[in-house]
């Protein structure tokens, strides 16, 4: 009887390891598929999403909703950015099946993701989106989260206490686990995980499980983020921070293609500040430098967000109007000329006339032409003409200025 209860034992005990040693390694492997799928892709949103969607997969770790929170340093704060819930859960399912038998590549995985930023019935990725918590100790969980760099389980009623009831109210929630996202020594954001629908508690191996996960994962976010700094840089222009020429390039053949598909406007406009040289060498390139970054700065703060606005080269810049008439950039670009007018009008010691201004041409598709070298080209034209007829104004191109700008 006694050896019975020690062979009863020693199986139990054998059960148990070979349980564990399962669920060690399907970790392992579960790990392994998501950090390959993080490394597929460098921008951050769809890093994101893949991370989201591993959380609330069976195939992943099953948990019936999953948001995403990110640092704003300037605001400390932590903003909302992304929530994948019950709606999306059976997506999720099907995603990661396809990622664990490796038959989704990473267009599949993209196309799924914009299907989701588009759904209109995911109501808990627009709820998370809109959350704003400051980075105070009497904000929360989510908060202590991130100042004390550790996760939190609020898995029993005394733990429920040290929430904000907003937070509680605000996603629905009862229990929850929360965990940073860390890379390196710097918290970047954090997860909140719960098992709001199914009640299924979460046990200690679950978080830890998902701590494993998340350092990964905020290793995948500062890989993505350092990515789309270096894109950036690579098109941006070191003096202005516009659109360099190569981007400008791209932007506009993208755009015209989009326009010809929607059968809209897109106006071109092309600028030259008036009198550089004379102001370059009177006053040094220092402060012809300075010139270019306000001027720039103008710029920027005039355009509307969908606009492209680019440093052509030398004292040339651009932007590109989608869905933009030609009266309607024709009106744009008098109220940036009259701005810039203004910056320097005042200053002395100058000739009369001799100030930074600038003089500014416009073409239109598909008024003027349909090609975009030709809308560079008669953009180009007209600004001839602006500065031919005394600078510091705007010309619209017309048929009537030829085809050749004079040398």
């Amino acid at each position: 009887m006694h050896h019975e209860k020690e062979h009863d034992k020693e199986r139990e005990l054998e059960k148990k390891l070979h349980q564990e040693l399962e669920r060690m390694e399907w970790e392992f492997s579960m790990l392994y598929e998501i950090s390959n799928a993080m490394r597929a892709t460098l921008k951050l949103d769809q890093v994101l999403y893949i991370i989201l969607t591993a959380l609330t997969s069976h195939e992943g770790l099953g948990f019936n909703r999953a948001m995403l929170f990110l640092v704003n340093e300037k605001e400390s704060v932590l903003e909302g950015v992304m929530g994948i819930g019950p709606h999306s859960a059976e997506e999720a399912g099907k995603i990661w099946s396809a990622v664990s038998s490796s038959k989704m590549t990473l267009e599949d995985f993209i196309a799924a993701y914009d299907t989701f930023r588009r759904d209109p019935e995911s109501k808990l990725n627009t709820l998370v989106k809109g959350m704003k918590i400051p980075l105070r100790e009497d904000m929360g969980i989510l908060a202590l989260t991130i100042l004390e760099g550790m996760p939190f389980e609020i898995t029993t009623d005394e733990a429920k206490q040290m929430v904000d009831p907003e937070i509680l109210n605000t996603l629905n929630t009862n229990y929850f686990v929360t965990v940073p996202l860390k890379a390196k020594d710097k918290i970047l954001g954090a997860i909140l995980v719960d098992n709001v629908f199914n009640k299924k508690p979460i046990t200690k191996s679950d978080v830890r499980m998902l701590t494993m996960f998340a350092n990964h994962a905020g290793l995948a976010i500062e890989n993505s983020r350092l990515y789309e700094e270096t894109v950036y840089l690579s098109c941006t222009d070191w003096l202005t921070g516009l659109w360099n020429y190569g981007r400008l390039q791209e932007t506009l053949s993208s755009e015209l293609s989009r326009a010809r598909n929607d059968q809209s406007n897109l106006s071109f406009v092309m600028i030259d500040v008036d009198n550089f040289k004379y102001y370059n060498d009177t006053f040094g390139h220092m402060k012809g430098d300075e010139t270019l970054r306000q001027i720039a700065a103008v710029m920027k703060n005039k355009s509307r967000k969908f606009d492209f606005a680019a440093r052509y080269g030398g004292e040339e810049f651009a932007i590109i109007m989608p869905g933009t008439s030609k009266e309607a950039a024709r009106l744009f670009s008098e109220r940036l000329r009259i701005e810039i007018e203004r910056l320097y009008v005042t200053e002395a010691p100058l000739e009369q006339k001799k100030h930074p201004t600038i003089s500014s041409g416009i073409a239109t598709f598909p008024e003027d032409t349909n090609t975009k070298d030709e809308l560079i080209s008669r953009a180009d034209l007209a600004l001839y003409e602006a500065k031919r007829g005394g600078k510091n104004r705007t010309c619209l191109y017309t048929k009537a200025m030829g085809e050749k700008r004079p040398q």
